[in-house]
């Protein structure tokens, strides 16, 4: 008869989570945690936490013998909902087409909204539930995921429930965001528009108590800062936490309107200021950098080392959609090590506590501190360091979400509780 949840043991470096310092890592080598209740009970050396938690009494028990144990990844930041192809876009990209050129003609988001709209819902939750699954097997516990690819009222509570749908039906804990202001739909006015979203769009998904967060892409060509406001503010009196996706293609000022509002989150950040940094930090603002999406544009990235430098807890997000076709946590962290210049121990960061931060949660998700989720990976690896060092490999063997085992070589094994 089993007693508790789980103990990890043996594990050669087991991360805690970030040091005083923020940028580097508490470790315990030779390391042991025990679930309880899905919490994580206690951490430490294996001698000391076995002899409390005993193997053989845990509905689980992994020997992470000369391997590392991390706390799970963290996404705050994708677009996972979605139907469609768009990889002839990513041919157009090499051949030198911008993403505004794309947008413009017909492609893009509004591409992906008319795919959206065609499908049933039946089909969106299968083709969310693959995705999360690849996610899973590459080590995300917590993963925020957005509307957006609506941009009509029914349409966008169609995906919010789907995404609700998946929560319930996944192990990964899925985050929703109401995101209508994502685009302009085609042949609509960018004021008329907003006014929709905040006297239709807004109050269905209130009445319907299945979002989060509010989100809007505030971009030339897209959403003024003043418009935004106006989406994010009325969000806000729905009971909806802002976020804002800033300064992705150019410097509108999105940064400063996150710090204005006291979002959770500003996200991109490619072109953000100095002064952009400082106000996030004085307003709590978590900053969310997203390397894939440089790297699939072919555009500079941004400074990671300004944002800690100033004191900004930095996150990194996978921005998982059809423009930024990666499910991992692990890739976009060896992009932030490579391109951002940090280091792997602030890259780890960055993708657990931080994201968990963008995400507003205080719970110790994205450590294995007590008391917090007893979500963990195993890895096949002796250190962290191998998350970032084998780019384009997944290294995680083992998920626990919970205190349960649902990944395992690689491959999820959980037992579904159906859609």
């Amino acid at each position: 008869m089993t007693d508790f949840d789980a103990v990890v043991h043996g594990a050669t470096e087991l991360v805690v989570g970030p040091d005083e310092s923020g940028r580097g890592l508490e470790t315990v080598a030779d390391g042991a945690l025990a679930v309880v209740d899905g919490s994580v009970a206690a951490v430490g050396p294996t001698d000391e936490v076995i002899r409390e938690y005993p193997p053989e009494n845990a509905a689980s028990a992994v020997d992470a013998s000369g391997r590392a144990v991390l706390p799970g990844f963290v996404d705050p930041h994708t677009h996972a909902l979605f139907a469609g192809d768009r990889s002839d876009e990513f041919a157009a990209k090499l051949r030198g087409k911008s993403y505004q050129d794309i947008l413009a003609e017909g492609g893009g988001i509004l591409r992906t909204v008319r795919a959206v709209r065609d499908a049933d819902d039946e089909t969106l939750l299968s083709n969310l539930l693959g995705h999360l699954d690849t996610m899973l097997a590459h080590g995300t516990t917590t993963v925020e995921v957005k509307s957006g690819y609506g941009l009509d009222t029914e349409t966008e509570l169609r995906m919010l429930r789907v995404i609700d749908r998946a929560d319930d039906a996944h192990p990964v804990d899925v985050v929703p965001t109401f995101m209508g202001a994502h685009a302009v739909p085609e042949g609509r006015d960018a004021d008329a528009y907003a006014d929709e979203v905040v006297d239709e769009q807004l109050p269905a998904v209130e009445s319907q108590g299945i979002a989060e967060f509010c989100d809007v892409f505030c971009e030339e060509g897209v959403f003024s800062v003043a418009q935004s406001r106006r989406v994010l503010e009325a969000g806000r009196d729905a009971g909806l936490t802002p976020k804002v996706h800033a300064e992705e293609l150019a410097h509108v000022g999105g940064t400063q309107l996150a710090a204005d509002l006291g979002a959770a989150s500003a996200d991109h950040l490619l072109h953000a200021t100095d002064d952009d940094i400082g106000a996030l930090v004085e307003a709590g603002v978590t900053p969310v950098l997203l390397p894939g999406t440089a790297f699939g544009l072919g555009a500079e990235y941004a400074d990671a080392a300004a944002f800690l430098d100033a004191g900004a807890p930095a996150a990194v997000a996978t921005d998982f959609n059809p423009n930024c076709h990666s499910h991992s946590v692990g890739f976009a962290l060896s992009l932030s090590c490579v391109e951002m210049g940090l280091t792997p121990a602030e890259a780890l960061i960055a993708g657990t506590h931080n994201a968990a931060l963008a995400l507003d949660r205080s719970d110790g998700l994205g450590t294995l501190r007590a008391g917090a989720p007893g979500d963990a990976l195993v890895l096949d690896a002796p250190t962290h360091v191998h998350v970032p060092y084998q780019y384009g490999t997944n290294v995680v063997d083992t998920v626990l979400k919970g205190g349960a085992v649902v990944a395992a070589g690689g491959t999820p094994t959980y037992q579904s509780s159906g859609p």
